[in-house]
């Protein structure tokens, strides 16, 4: 792996850009201000080279170009810890990986091999892999292991799922989300066996863009507050969501602007948490969806992100 060229800052965020046997490949290392990297620090890898989904709201989406093996994967790993910490012990309270920068991690069953050798490749007491998915049809076999791994080596709440789902109007959920997925019956079936006592609630993600519905009869259909909880998030300032006129429903700069959707919410019952992360981080690239190499390439100017400057790395 050849790590040819960064953007950020490291006390925000900070995306490296690598070519993995003529692949390009991204990975992200971010803080959340004001905690510090002792405290909270948060890794982002790509489990796929591109992403064959092409999520409207996502600029990982096309040019696929296949599955990064788990030696690949951990290599993204690899080059952010060593960075900082060369001896592979890692003092982070809370060290974060998300398996969700570019790619679909249950279309790589390599993602649960990355899974299996973390917990002995690093010293890292405040360890918790994160797996964040749209639940594609035909991806059985890799949440049956994931259940498995989750309660071999990350049980009591050591461990983060969530699903994707963006609205809860499936058919909307099928424009912005373009290949078969689970229904969600279906994921609410699998969480129920997935949940084990003392692990943290399934998160049910939406990335909300303005007019998509949120209902919570809906959810209350299939998703039991008691295991599941609910995250709303801004839609990133993507070359795809600005081509598909998605306008988040979120203002990053005015939090308040979620704040009915997340009572009515609330009052059926569930846990709800409103993400906004720092606004430099759309900037810089780094937050979900965001894809600098994309950027690079097509040079779409993008209202609030990718203007923060791309540092080449000498050869």
């Amino acid at each position: 792996m050849k790590v040819f060229a960064v953007a950020g800052t490291s006390d925000i965020a900070t995306v490296y850009m690598a070519d993995m046997d003529g692949k390009m490949i991204e990975f992200v290392e971010a803080l959340q201000p004001p905690h510090t990297r002792d405290e909270r620090w948060i890794l982002m890898v790509s489990t796929l080279f591109g992403c064959p989904v092409r999520c409207q709201i996502c600029d990982a989406g096309g040019q696929y170009q296949g599955k990064p093996s788990a030696e690949q994967i951990l290599a993204q790993i690899d080059y952010m810890v060593t960075r900082w910490y060369p001896d592979r012990r890692v003092p982070a309270a809370k060290f974060k990986i998300q398996f969700a920068r570019m790619g679909e991690p249950a279309l790589n069953m390599a993602v649960l091999d990355a899974l299996e050798q973390l917990p002995r490749r690093f010293d890292a007491p405040g360890l918790m892999p994160s797996v964040s998915t749209i639940a594609p049809h035909g991806t059985d076999a890799f949440f049956e292991r994931l259940a498995d791994v989750k309660d071999r080596l990350y049980a009591g709440g050591r461990f983060q799922f969530q699903f994707s789902l963006h609205t809860t109007d499936a058919a909307l959920r099928g424009k912005l989300i373009p290949v078969r997925t689970w229904t969600f019956d279906r994921m609410a079936a699998y969480g129920e066996r997935f949940l084990r006592p003392g692990d943290r609630k399934i998160t049910l993600n939406f990335a909300l863009a303005a007019g998509s519905p949120v209902e919570p009869e809906a959810l209350l259909r299939y998703f039991d507050p008691q295991k599941f909880l609910v995250k709303i998030t801004p839609v990133n300032p993507t070359c795809r969501a600005v081509q598909h006129g998605l306008v988040s429903y979120i203002d990053p700069h005015a939090p308040e602007s979620g704040r009915g959707l997340a009572e009515r919410l609330r009052a059926a019952g569930y846990e709800v948490i409103v993400s906004i992360g720092e606004a430099k981080e759309n900037q810089i690239g780094s937050n979900c969806g965001q894809y600098v190499l994309k950027y690079l390439e097509s040079r779409e100017a993008v209202k609030d992100g990718y203007t923060y400057e791309v540092e080449t790395i000498p050869a």
